[in-house]
């Protein structure tokens, strides 16, 4: 038979081990939690910062006086893009060029977009009741003519 006085100590010995366990964890799940924490409040900072960095805050919406438009007839029909000209001028905007798109096949009407232009793009679309929008990378102003938008005519 097992002695009462040994069971005795092994019991009040396994309690305190499993208390300190206990505690040991609570401050490790305590501590975790601070770190995760103020990681990532830091992280949201440093990011933000990024973002600044990377990403100036976005140019004002031109007016319509100052956004300079390119239309190009990309359907194939004979002054549909000087007509869409005139349109677009009684608007209050800017022609910066007339001309044709280098296909005469586009199916759709589109809206183009140099960079950081992309809300008076919409304001444009919105205007005449085009639904595609989209950026124009790559394209120098200069080929752009020195428009902010350009509208490609389709059918």
């Amino acid at each position: 038979m097992v002695d009462a006085a040994l069971v005795q100590p092994w019991r009040t010995a396994t309690l305190v081990a499993v208390g300190v366990a206990l505690l040991e964890l609570l401050l490790v799940i305590g501590l975790g939690v601070t770190l995760l924490g103020s990681t990532g409040h830091a992280s949201a900072a440093t990011a933000t910062k990024h973002r600044v960095k990377h990403h100036p805050a976005p140019a004002r919406v031109l007016p319509r006086v100052k956004t300079r438009i390119l239309i190009l007839n990309g359907n194939g029909r004979t002054g549909v893009a000087a007509a869409e000209a005139q349109i677009v001028r009684s608007m209050g905007y800017r022609i910066a060029a007339v001309g044709n798109a280098a296909r005469s096949d586009y199916g759709r009407s589109t809206v183009l977009y140099t960079q950081g232009r992309t809300r008076e793009a919409r304001r444009l679309a919105h205007d005449l009741g085009i639904k595609l929008v989209g950026p124009l990378d790559g394209i120098s102003r200069a080929k752009m003519r020195h428009a902010t938008v350009a509208v490609i005519l389709g059918r």
